[in-house]
């Protein structure tokens, strides 16, 4: 059964961190793409971050590049995304998907995704 469970969002000040990690099973994760996506209220899916098989290749959202860093651990099938310098904007739904694709106009799919975790950002 392919599986992938966010965890480590929450509640945070705006300027604090947080750590989100993903745990993948069911599927050859160390020779997946992986990416996080998000959804933040009333809006559409944003691709936020991209990681290449070995990790050796990552891409970033203009809105992420500087803060954010994603990084994956093969031999635990876990990805992560460390947010660093959050903004009251990166409130969202954060995903860690598989097969992503980012169409015309933006719109985000997906082959497969998590069940997401809530990261909000508030004084």
């Amino acid at each position: 059964q392919v599986q992938l469970v966010e965890s480590g969002g929450g509640l945070v000040q705006p300027g604090g961190s947080l750590r989100l990690s993903c745990a993948a099973s069911g599927f050859s994760f160390s020779t997946s793409w992986m990416d996080w996506i998000r959804q933040a209220p009333g809006k559409g899916l944003e691709w936020v971050s991209s990681i290449s098989e070995n990790g050796g290749t990552t891409r970033y959202a203009a809105s992420a590049k500087g803060r954010f860093a994603v990084s994956r651990d093969n031999a635990k099938n876990t990805l992560f995304l460390q947010m660093n310098s959050l903004k009251v904007d990166d409130t969202a739904v954060y995903y860690c998907a598989r097969d992503v694709r980012v169409l015309e106009g933006r719109r985000v799919t997906y082959g497969i995704r998590g069940q997401g975790i809530q990261v909000t950002v508030s004084s």
